[in-house]
């Protein structure tokens, strides 16, 4: 039998490879992106997580939703990521990336620290909305798929989320130690 005669049922093969070269390369780099933001030490196994997200879309490919393959991929990439944190590795120590000379590296660190801190006061379901919306850009539809919720469900998680990240952005401003600037200002009032 010719490989490209029949995969599965009367589905010729060529149109599976079709199928996949376009989410390939309308996707990938997405699902990429996905994951070096979400690993630590610069996201080292991320090309390999991509991989296997990309080899579970091939083999499940028949469960991709058409239309929202981006959503599916998301979630299983969720999925994937969650398998390997159980996996127990030492983290390799990451090479310090070069930092244009025009950007303080104090402020950024400053600013990173602040981000990092709200964050941390969100639970894990409000900061994988907040993350999915603004570092994926998925829109309301999408964000519904990857949470396995309605649209509708999508929008309320999606408020509440943005409503208890601007009280924890609060919260945190308030806790934090004025900066020097903000210290000389206080001094001179």
């Amino acid at each position: 039998m010719d490989p490209d005669e029949t995969v599965r049922g009367d589905a010729p093969a060529g149109d599976d490879a079709t199928w996949f070269d376009a989410l390939f390369a309308a996707h990938a780099g997405a699902v990429h992106r996905y994951l070096v933001r979400r690993l630590p030490a610069g996201g080292a196994d991320a090309e390999d997580l991509a991989a296997d997200v990309l080899a579970t879309a091939w083999r499940r490919r028949d469960d991709v939703p058409r239309g929202a393959e981006l959503p599916w991929l998301y979630r299983t990439a969720g999925y994937v990521l969650a398998n390997h944190r159980r996996k127990s590795r030492p983290t390799p120590v990451a090479l310090v990336p070069e930092v244009p000379e025009d950007v303080d590296p104090a402020a950024l660190a400053l600013d990173d620290d602040h981000v990092r801190a709200v964050l941390a006061r969100l639970s894990p379901r409000d900061r994988r909305i907040l993350l999915l919306v603004a570092w994926e850009g998925l829109d309301g539809e999408g964000l519904a798929q990857v949470l396995g919720v309605s649209r509708g469900g999508a929008d309320a998680a999606l408020s509440r989320a943005r409503a208890r990240l601007r009280t924890a952005w609060d919260a945190e401003s308030a806790a934090a130690p004025p900066d020097d600037g903000e210290a000389a200002q206080a001094g001179t009032r």
